[in-house]
């Protein structure tokens, strides 16, 4: 059993030039004892947007609070708080904050 709350949960800064402004927190994954699958929060701060990129998992996107735009396989979708995003394995997308 994991209880826990987000606040209480290590933050990791990503960096790299493809990327700005961007944290990462790993919520619940195989150290909670889920052991197929990873739960992770990102935050972006002002301005902040995560690399343009694309994998061979699908994702889902919940936004908890703020706005921003989802690119996703050529187009933006503005997002707001309580947005929700279904991303296929391959889709190319990137995630910013105050862009639209």
């Amino acid at each position: 059993m994991f209880v826990s709350h987000r606040n209480s949960i290590d933050k990791q800064e990503l960096t790299g030039s493809a990327m700005s402004n961007v944290a990462k927190q790993v919520l619940v994954g195989p150290e909670q004892g889920w052991k197929d699958h990873v739960m992770r929060m990102f935050t972006l701060a002002e301005a902040g947007y995560t690399p343009r990129h694309q994998h061979d998992w699908q994702h889902i996107i919940y936004v908890v609070e703020g706005r921003g735009t989802l690119f996703l396989d050529g187009t933006d979708h503005p997002l707001t708080a309580g947005s929700v995003a279904y991303v296929p394995n391959g889709a190319e997308h990137q995630l910013m904050r105050n862009r639209f």
